[in-house]
């Protein structure tokens, strides 16, 4: 086993629908470059029990052998491990039981970290991929398990929420088979909102210059405007903005494809996320028409860079 070196770095981010690592150079004035990067689909809480309150031992199984190669990738960059678990982790009654297998398994330490914390580290990474400082923006972050709300003047949040609103939870209560219908769209619809406002620290009455979103649902919003704009062209998505009816029109026409199959024949809806992306889209609606959104401007960077700057805020690297 590589000693790691001590000014290099892998962020871990343990998703509902996903895993991430992204491994990092960090420089003499803090600033951090890209040495590598991997993700997988993978689903946890998805298979058993009501809402996202089991891992199984199936899906224990392939996270367990996903993190072996993660850390192999790290190993062979000497990178220090840091891995943050989200809302299917947190939630799940055999937490305990996945965490504790994951470090005998692989060595790594799985941290599980709250709703508040997650939006915070979320935003950290937001503010560092956009020029935000003399703005106020809300950021927004849609997951598999919970959606993200961080209302910011100047660089600096003022509320940072989560809620268990995400892609694959509303899948699984609404569209247990993935075919949507008009009734449980409406059902959905009406649970996010009654979500949303059940958290009394989000406020919705906002003076915005401009939404920020990050992660899947919106990655997807991009990458379909991008195919449609230009199918040759594919430039980095960082900043890629789309206003409320460029939003719209994708949603409709995506929310009448009502299979997987038909979805995953859209260009810039990745096969992966065909089952689930109606749910995220109906999260992302009513967010643009609770807070008035009128554009939305798209972030690369979201967990797991968060979780690289803090780790650097807090000198878990000596540079």
């Amino acid at each position: 086993m590589r000693l790691a070196e001590r000014n290099r770095f892998a962020a871990i981010d343990i998703g509902t629908n996903s895993f991430h690592l992204i491994i990092v150079e960090v420089g003499k004035n803090g600033k951090f470059k890209l040495l590598d990067r991997q993700r997988e689909f993978l689903r946890l809480g998805s298979e058993l029990g009501e809402d996202l309150s089991l891992i199984s031992n199936n899906e224990k199984t392939k996270a367990i052998s996903v993190l072996k190669s993660f850390s192999t990738l790290a190993q062979y960059h000497k990178a220090n491990i840091r891995a943050v678990s989200t809302s299917a982790v947190r939630e799940a009654k055999n937490k305990n039981e996945f965490i504790q297998a994951v470090f005998e398994e692989t060595g790594i330490i799985v941290e599980t970290i709250e709703g508040t914390e997650e939006a915070n580290l979320i935003f950290l990474g937001m503010k560092n991929a956009l020029p935000i400082n003399n703005k106020s923006v809300l950021g927004i972050d849609i997951g598999g398990g919970s959606t993200e709300f961080i209302y910011a003047i100047n660089g600096v949040p003022a509320y940072a929420e989560s809620v268990k609103i995400g892609a694959v939870r509303l899948s699984k209560k609404f569209f247990p088979d993935f075919v949507i219908t008009e009734s449980a769209i409406k059902d959905c619809i009406e649970y996010v909102e009654q979500q949303i406002k059940l958290n009394n620290n989000i406020q919705t009455n906002l003076k915005l210059d401009f939404a920020i979103g990050s992660s899947g649902t919106v990655d997807t919003i991009c990458l379909i405007k991008q195919f449609q704009n230009n199918a040759d062209s594919k430039p980095r998505l960082n900043g890629f903005t789309f206003n409320k009816l460029e939003f719209d029109e994708i949603y409709f026409f995506v929310m009448n494809l009502k299979n997987p199959s038909e979805r995953m024949s859209v260009p810039g809806i990745e096969t992966n996320r065909a089952d689930i992306i109606p749910a995220g889209f109906i999260i992302l609606k009513k967010v643009f028409e609770l807070f008035n959104i009128k554009e939305m401007v798209l972030s690369e960077y979201a967990l797991r860079e968060g979780v690289v700057l803090d780790s650097i805020n807090k000198s878990y690297l000596a540079i």
